[in-house]
């Protein structure tokens, strides 16, 4: 995998070189063939002077310079997309979190007592003087409360044991979170929810690398918060 990205990248870098070395031909051909036609036409009694011709041949330095530096960007940029795809590749087959808010949950085939759900999180924008998280079912109705109190900013994992506030154990399907947190005075800190999901595949698409989580969908690895 290694071997590919540093010949991919080496083949970006060599065409970039090429396509730069043919533009910048053709545009000095272009501008030997202007300045020739120029001194060919020009006024014998108002000649361009030597300030004319230095500063026609720094604006075609400064042109070359432009297209070189974006050829440079250009061939830089293959390399970081090639950096990244190695990089989601190695996450197939972990969990991750996501921005999200669907829990499933269900039961042991050998125990329908025992519960399972998807693991979730919260990602805190900052700290919080109380924050709390319910667990709803499809109709909207409260299922779960879960205090957790006073949290510094960052991501926090959690867990679901499958059952109600009475500690009964509540129906297998599909549940979502709500996530709220105050500071110290009261006012709402920015708290985003978080649902998991297990890396199957990546893709390279045109809106730029996408992780198929299965039944999370698929996410840009850009959304992923933390890893399980």
């Amino acid at each position: 995998m290694t071997t590919v990205s540093g010949t991919a990248a080496t083949n970006a870098a060599t065409l970039a070189s090429a396509q730069n070395k043919s533009l910048m031909g053709d545009t000095q051909d272009r501008f030997l063939t202007l300045l020739v036609t120029q001194l060919q036409n020009q006024d014998p009694l108002n000649p361009m002077d030597n300030a004319q011709v230095t500063s026609q041949i720094a604006q075609l330095s400064t042109v070359n310079g432009i297209q070189q530096l974006n050829n440079t960007l250009l061939a830089l940029s293959g390399q970081m997309d090639m950096s990244q795809s190695l990089q989601a590749a190695s996450l197939i087959g972990k969990q991750v979190l996501v921005p999200g808010a669907k829990v499933s949950l269900g039961s042991d085939p050998a125990d329908p007592t025992i519960k399972s759900a998807t693991p979730f999180g919260i990602d805190l924008i900052s700290g919080s003087a109380k924050t709390t998280v319910s667990i709803v079912d499809a109709s909207g109705t409260l299922v779960r409360k879960l205090d957790l109190g006073a949290l510094d900013a960052g991501v926090y994992p959690l867990a679901w044991d499958g059952k109600d506030g009475a500690g009964a154990p509540v129906a297998d399907g599909a549940y979502s979170i709500q996530v709220a947190a105050v500071d110290a005075d009261g006012q709402p800190v920015s708290a985003q929810a978080l649902s998991s999901g297990t890396v199957g595949s990546v893709a390279y698409t045109s809106g730029g690398l996408k992780l198929d989580l299965g039944l999370a969908g698929k996410v840009s690895l850009l959304d992923i918060r933390q890893i399980m």
